[in-house]
């Protein structure tokens, strides 16, 4: 198992990756596609296993307006046949631990149970515009005091609509 920065190359793998995780979502895969056609990832890395991509992680930048205030962790997924081997947990360990993030305000929306064991905490501010009363929101290295909604990347908005389906074509008699 080897852990590296995702290449455009694997981007297919991790699409795939995605929709197997989210079974029934295409939400994930569209976020990621959309955010690498939009130059907007800014960290992520993928766990390969004999040349599959079986884990990804990603960060994107939070905002207070137009300001940048962290980086959101999102999305995080591990394959159906990998999951509860401790892959998801290694691979967030070692996103912890590079230089781009190790000193970054971080934000996630997830299990606390799971992301309290990585030093996430209970947020209250700023405040998740997708959690009601931030129960999911969790923070690590969080000094913001001020109530306002932390930012997203537009494509998670744009991730959330399902494309539309395509037009059928009419027949002519």
């Amino acid at each position: 198992m080897k852990i590296q920065k995702l290449t455009i190359e694997n981007r297919p793998k991790v699409y795939a990756l995605l929709q197997q995780a989210f079974p029934g979502s295409g939400y994930e895969a569209r976020l990621v596609q959309n955010l690498h056609e939009n130059g907007k990832t800014i960290h992520e890395w993928v766990c390969i296993h004999t040349s599959k991509v079986i884990a990804y992680i990603a960060f994107t930048n939070a905002y207070d307006g137009s300001d940048i205030c962290g980086l959101h962790l999102a999305p995080m997924a591990v394959a159906p046949d990998f999951q509860g081997e401790g892959v998801g947990s290694e691979l967030l360990r070692f996103a912890l631990r590079q230089e781009a993030i190790k000193s970054e305000t971080l934000f996630v929306l997830g299990e606390p149970g799971y992301y309290k064991r990585f030093g996430f905490e209970p947020c209250s501010a700023p405040i998740c515009p997708f959690d009601k009363n931030n129960a999911h929101f969790l923070s690590m290295r969080n000094t913001i005091t001020a109530r306002f909604s932390v930012g997203y990347e537009p494509e998670f908005r744009a991730a959330a609509v399902p494309p539309a389906p395509q037009e059928k074509k009419r027949r002519g008699r």
